[in-house]
């Protein structure tokens, strides 16, 4: 089968196999999603399809078999869940959590990514260099003012400084 013959076929055989398969699966989406993969599957056998003789029977054998591997993965998706159980609830982030979340998200991008890249991926200067192709000084500068923003943006404000101290 030629790229024109295969692209004719798709074009006359495209609605009624997913009709075909709608039918079939009771979902559109699914059907649409088979069909189409079992295409591309008979785009690299289309030389094999034309000596069958029954490339639609092929397209429909294929999407059928695609659906049912996928309702066998969900499946045993679902029964790994049940026997896991349900997982354990999770506490939404505290206040100080969010503040700091804030507080990130109100720098400049370079100063925020060396400082995540540092303090929560724990890499060296040397690594945020390398990853982020800056030079170490520049690294530094930036974590220096992170934290200097930092400090002064998490500082508690409900809190009074002694002027003398």
């Amino acid at each position: 089968m030629t790229v024109e013959e295969f692209e004719a076929f798709y074009e006359q055989a495209v609605a009624r196999l997913t009709g075909q398969l709608y039918v079939m699966l009771g979902d559109l989406h699914e059907a649409q999603d088979v069909v189409q993969e079992a295409f591309v599957k008979g785009w690299s056998r289309r030389r094999q399809l034309d000596r069958d003789g029954q490339p639609e029977a092929w397209i429909r054998t294929v999407a059928w078999r695609l659906a049912v591997s996928r309702w066998r993965f969900r499946r045993r998706t679902s029964d790994a869940w049940d026997r896991a159980g349900a997982p354990p609830p999770v506490e939404g982030p505290g206040p100080e959590y969010v503040v700091l979340i804030d507080a990130l998200r109100d720098l400049p991008a370079q100063q925020r990514r060396s400082v995540t890249l540092h303090y929560l991926c724990d890499l060296s200067v040397e690594q945020i260099a390398g990853e982020t192709g800056q030079s170490a000084s520049t690294v530094k500068t930036h974590l220096v003012r992170g934290r200097v923003a930092l400090a002064d943006r998490l500082r508690p404000r409900n809190v009074e400084e002694d002027p003398g101290a």
